[in-house]
């Protein structure tokens, strides 16, 4: 399974999934900055897709946050991001690129995957797409909707404790 993440515009302004929500192509992102992430520095584990899921975060510096994320299934890598948390002015914008178990792109060279910030509350980031919710120091969940193999659109909860 390649799973991809796909980004949704709806016409209507913001629009909400059970943890995720989608924004407007035109509206505006909230001021904030690299501290708000701060939380999601650490080592953390969890399953999905199957298998082992596994985020490196790196603590904020010169604005930004840099991750890698791994999905070990039966013993072996099924693939690979790399990505950022990143100030952009005066907002935060959640940016990503993917890679097979060989650190061969899915996107194109100059392509990346990018995610404008919609709002701050209730220990969560809420990103076009993507919600990253502190449960407490020793564990986060992130809701990511993903393109599944039929074609349709799901919420995945990924759910880390820190190692």
């Amino acid at each position: 399974m390649k799973p991809i993440v796909i980004l949704f515009l709806f016409v209507g302004g913001i629009a909400n999934s059970q943890n995720t929500m989608s924004l407007k192509a035109d509206t505006t992102a909230p001021k904030a900055t690299i501290a708000e992430a701060a939380w999601m520095t650490g080592h953390w584990k969890g399953e999905a897709f199957g298998g082992i899921t596994e985020e490196i975060w790196s603590p904020p510096s010169a604005g930004s946050m840099m991750f890698v994320f791994r999905l070990i299934v039966d013993g072996e890598v099924n693939f690979y991001e790399i990505g950022h948390i990143r100030e952009v002015d005066n907002t935060l914008a959640f940016e990503l690129k993917h890679f097979d178990k060989e650190l061969k792109g899915w996107e194109e060279k100059e392509e990346v995957q990018r995610f404008k910030l919609i709002k701050i509350a209730n220990n969560r980031l809420y990103f076009d797409g993507f919600t990253f919710e502190r449960l407490g120091h020793d564990e986060i969940n992130i809701y990511g909707l993903i393109h599944q193999d039929d074609g349709s659109v799901a919420e995945v909860k990924f759910n880390y404790k820190r190692q």
